[in-house]
């Protein structure tokens, strides 16, 4: 009977166990990518304006040149409108303005055409504009004009002198408050004049990044709360020998501006606007 053949692997010798010990592994550790980091919801009631704002959608994923120049602007940095807004609150005196029926974000046009970027609220009594700076967190200058003298409101698109070369896409809406009293002459040629009986509002350029911006950059809605709250308080406190009530007009807002190439160059750049340039915040 024929015997069966048996292979015995021979035991490795010192040598072959060092180099075994030395090589790779082919079943070792796999190393993956790990998960990018998402930003925490940040959510704020609003009261009147927008009904919800949510910050986590500021930054919807967007290829186009202009979506991602649109994200250099501050204010999309997540906590950075809810930290302005908790700022600009703090300003607000209860005795003179009472409590605040909505927030708004806004673009602002003066008399020679430059866009200024601004922080708007429609109180009981006010309508109090901040320029605020979303770099520094700071409310740089604020404007409170009350309601009860705002006697006009108007709205539709820009124009222009005939022989003016400035040129404004979009609507705008005009809010007066003095309407016996005409800005002078020098006033109208000096940039930097602020003893305007109007003030001019238009889109800021982040509106369109969400649904949420979109909602606290509404002009139209603005106009409807601005109109509701001023009529409340020409009832309540009239100025005597002043006309109550608020005309709305559906008309060009003119601007008396011509050249404007300081205008051209600042709105070109977002020089109004806390906008990132390079390695330099504004």
């Amino acid at each position: 009977m024929a015997e069966a053949e048996v292979e015995v692997e021979a035991a490795p010798t010192e040598e072959q166990q060092e180099q075994q010990q030395l090589s790779p592994s082919s079943s070792g550790p796999e190393y993956t990518q790990p998960a990018a980091r998402t930003e925490p919801t940040e959510e704020r009631a609003a009261e009147g304006g927008a009904a919800r704002f949510q910050q986590h959608d500021a930054f919807p994923e967007e290829t186009s040149l202009d979506e991602f120049r649109l994200k250099k602007f501050f204010v999309l940095r997540p906590g950075t409108l809810n930290q302005a807004i908790k700022d600009v609150e703090a300003l607000v005196d209860k005795e003179v303005d009472g409590s605040i029926h909505s927030i708004w974000l806004m673009a602002e046009v003066d008399h020679w055409n430059n866009e200024k970027e601004r922080l708007v609220l429609i109180t009981d009594n006010s309508l109090l504009v901040c320029k605020y700076d979303f770099v520094m967190f700071s409310c740089e200058q604020l404007q409170r004009i009350p309601l009860n003298f705002v006697d006009r409101i108007s709205h539709g698109t820009f124009s222009f002198p005939k022989r003016s070369i400035l040129r404004r896409e979009g609507e705008g809406l005009r809010v007066f408050w003095d309407r016996l009293r005409e800005p002078s002459f020098i006033s109208r040629w000096n940039p930097f004049a602020t003893d305007f009986p109007f003030i001019t509002f238009t889109y800021h350029p982040v509106r369109n990044i969400s649904d949420s911006f979109a909602a606290l950059c509404d002009i139209q809605n603005f106009r409807e709360k601005l109109k509701d709250a001023a009529q409340k308080v020409h009832v309540m406190k009239p100025v005597p020998g002043k006309a109550n009530g608020v005309l709305v007009l559906n008309q060009p807002i003119h601007i008396e501006a011509y050249v404007g190439l300081m205008s051209f160059l600042g709105n070109q750049n977002k020089l109004g606007y806390s906008f990132a340039r390079g390695n330099i915040g504004f």
